[in-house]
């Protein structure tokens, strides 16, 4: 026989910071997962909250406002700064502009085209 408990399971809240073209990104989601394109991560159900008071955060609404009607995103795992699950959600999230050089864009090796043979020549 199995113990019922009558606490609610609360569902989990991550904190996704991640970079794209040069501002950095937190928002708040109930799902993540790698996802089946390779090297991208997937976020659902996002959570924006509610605002208490008067005053409004521009990174607040420009994200609310780009992200409003989107069902799921897909994420480069490189552009992935920071991954936190959290026991509530602290703000709204945000957008803010990169300053400085604290975040460095990792870069990956291209074929050199002297080493690539050449259509239709000697190797």
């Amino acid at each position: 026989m199995s113990k019922t408990s009558n606490t609610q399971h609360k569902k989990a809240i991550f904190r996704v910071i991640f970079w794209n073209q040069n501002q950095i990104y937190e928002v708040y989601v109930n799902q993540i997962y790698q996802s089946d394109l390779y090297g991208f991560i997937e976020v659902e159900e996002y959570q924006f909250g509610e605002r208490s008071g008067m005053i409004v955060d521009p990174g607040e609404e420009k994200l609310k406002t780009e992200f409003s009607g989107v069902k799921r995103s897909y994420i480069p795992m490189h552009a992935v700064i920071r991954i936190d699950e959290v026991e509530k959600q602290q703000s709204l999230g945000k957008i803010t502009e990169y300053k400085g050089d604290k975040v460095t864009p990792i870069t990956f090796p291209t074929p050199m085209a002297g080493l690539r043979p050449k259509p239709g020549g000697d190797t």
